[in-house]
């Protein structure tokens, strides 16, 4: 059984943790981020460069780059660190130790398509690169302060490091390419039957969002009570064994469970069936099983595995075909702080789960000053909640808010349902 919280406990210790545990995990992160870095250049050839533009993909050897440079531009460039969310994001940066770092690897100037034009330095270059940003940020670490705003940019680095890794792990499943590197959760084949079934949530006024001291990102703040009316929620992520039965009955060209964008998104980009899937029909077996293909290798699909890579279109439309809603973000917080206080089976992290919630600020947002993190995507997008097997457990916490576009099926995303 997974009761919400407990299950990740990294997910509340690393944003209250002190130097020494920043430190390690600081060094746990980069030695899985180069192991990830090798397996692309193992498969792609060296500096990882072989990849054709792709809108929602990086180049590695850019994204290294940027990992790096992101780090010393927070922390060893930054003299009002200390201030921690008070630090104003154009406070004069020291020079960097890589000249024209700035030209090479801010995101938020270099426009996508430009990055690959770029005259990047070479893997070993990038590499070194990383190695003295580190060995800076270590030496500041440990002469640092021990308030939350003193480490503030160091907890950010490092979750910054870690979200990059499961991009990595989008890019390789969508390149069909095995890293040799292991996910940091590989999502069980079969669900816990304790998790199985619904539960009745009684109606309340809960706490949204972060409240705990040390860190939090700026959208989930300010903490706040919002009046949560009663409901019915799935206790795991809907399965494939649950999920199937829509697509093999026609669920896909049937407009009727479709929204508007959805049916558009359909008709334009889906080929009728999940992605990554495919029915092997044997002889005398018309409707044969069921085959997924994970980082390039078909293998039988599991079908009390929770189904991952679906659209938020497709999670809409399975709920409808099912006389079910996506959850709220409110409910779903809801359900996860709850299920841990009372000790309710309610199992999540597996696979991001899709929620009917639009992402926005909450009431009395102020941005942090990594001003890029959430203020440009307040654009409407859905938010999902929980984490995958490809989300590092420190990422996993009951607060926060993951947003992507609504036709995104790159991402380790599934969704549960509510009863109307």
């Amino acid at each position: 059984m997974q009761a919400a919280d407990t299950p990740h406990p990294q997910g509340h210790a690393i944003r209250q943790a002190d130097a020494a545990a920043l430190e390690a995990a600081l060094g746990q992160g980069r030695e899985r981020l180069l192991a990830m870095f090798q397996g692309f250049e193992n498969q792609l050839g060296a500096g990882g460069l072989a990849i054709a533009y792709d809108p929602v993909l990086n180049l590695p050897l850019w994204e290294l780059g940027h990992v790096a440079w992101f780090e010393e531009w927070w922390i060893a460039r930054n003299p009002a660190r200390s201030a921690g969310t008070a630090c104003h994001p154009a406070v004069p940066r020291l020079p960097s130790i890589l000249p024209g770092a700035d030209a090479f690897y801010d995101s938020a100037r270099i426009a996508h398509a430009a990055r690959w034009q770029l005259a990047l330095p070479d893997a070993e270059a990038t590499r070194l690169y990383l190695a003295q940003v580190r060995e800076r940020t270590l030496s500041t670490l440990r002469q640092s302060g021990t308030g939350d705003d003193d480490l503030y940019f160091f907890r950010l680095v490092l979750l910054h490091e870690d979200m990059h890794r499961e991009a990595w792990f989008m890019m390789a499943q969508q390149l069909d390419i095995d890293l040799r590197v292991p996910l940091p959760q590989p999502v069980p084949m079969t669900m816990d039957i304790s998790t199985t079934g619904e539960w009745q949530v009684p109606a309340g006024v809960r706490t949204m969002g972060s409240s705990s001291p040390g860190f939090a990102f700026d959208n989930e703040l300010q903490a706040h009570a919002q009046t949560v009316n009663a409901f019915t929620i799935d206790r795991q992520a809907v399965t494939w064994r649950e999920f199937l039965p829509f697509a093999m009955q026609g669920g896909y060209d049937d407009e009727r469970h479709w929204t508007r964008a959805g049916w558009q998104w359909r008709q334009a980009f889906s080929d009728g069936a999940p992605l990554y899937l495919r029915r092997l029909c044997q002889w005398g077996e018309p409707e044969g099983p069921w085959e997924q293909c994970r980082f390039g290798q078909w293998r039988p699909l599991h079908l009390d595995a929770p189904c991952v890579h679906l659209s938020a279109h497709e999670a809409a439309a399975w709920c409808r075909w099912a006389g079910r809603r996506l959850p709220s973000e409110a409910e779903w917080e809801t359900a996860a702080r709850l299920a841990s206080a009372q000790n309710e089976p309610f199992d999540w992290g597996r696979v991001w789960e899709w929620t009917s919630s639009h992402f926005c600020p909450y009431p009395g947002f102020v941005a942090h000053p990594y001003r890029e993190y959430s203020e440009p995507f307040f654009d409407g997008r859905p938010v999902l909640r929980g984490g995958s097997n490809a989300t590092d457990p420190r990422i996993r916490n009951p607060a926060y808010r993951n947003y992507f576009t609504a036709d995104r099926r790159d991402v380790f995303a599934g969704f549960r349902s509510c009863a109307l």
